[in-house]
């Protein structure tokens, strides 16, 4: 079965430094496993999913992204900073996903923005929203500021080590995870 990585940019902008971040780790961690990468940008599919409150509201695509979403082997999850924090657009993504969907689920978490006084926000921000779902987010997190690129491309050869390096992470938990036989845990007897 062919590996589906899945980059989400929470940029609602075009031309977006986020999602240039975002597609480089997606399509590189799927080099890496001859799979697939697909990038969902928050600009086009905001139309479909923030015409609703709770998910039994989407429409039909709003639904289809939200199902990519949850069954992606791996996620790459990115977002300009803004007042300190991930994008409100992104924030209702997340609260439209089944919170015991991206359990045990590998994630990439890349941000950027103007200056590098916000380059702990994958840490304070990014991580915590993850966890919440159970995902196994990677060590390794990118935060590139608006000095790391040029016409919207990535030139920093720092930033660039730092996207071969969450890379060959992801490709690692990935490979691992598919070798690993699935096993279901035995219910937790409560009481007596």
């Amino acid at each position: 079965m062919t590996v589906r990585i899945l980059g989400i940019s929470g940029s609602v902008r075009r031309p977006s430094r986020t999602t240039t971040l975002v597609a480089q780790l997606t399509d590189r961690i799927a080099r890496a496993l001859g799979g697939t990468g697909e990038v969902i940008e928050l600009v086009d599919a905001a139309p479909h999913l923030f015409s609703a409150l709770e998910r039994d509201a989407l429409g039909e695509t709003g639904r289809d992204l939200i199902q990519r979403i949850e069954t992606a082997d791996a996620l790459v999850v990115g977002t300009p900073v803004y007042r300190a924090s991930y994008t409100g657009a992104l924030k209702h993504l997340f609260d439209l996903v089944d919170h015991r969907a991206l359990s045990g689920r590998p994630v990439v978490l890349a941000a950027t923005g103007g200056s590098t006084l916000h380059g702990l926000v994958t840490e304070h921000q990014l991580r915590p929203l993850l966890s919440f779902f159970g995902a196994l987010t990677l060590p390794t997190t990118l935060y590139a500021t608006e000095a790391d690129f040029e016409s919207f491309a990535l030139t920093d050869p720092a930033i660039a080590a730092r996207v071969e390096r969450a890379a060959r992470e992801a490709a690692q938990l990935i490979a691992a995870q598919r070798r690993a036989p699935t096993a279901v845990p035995a219910p937790i007897a409560i009481g007596g």
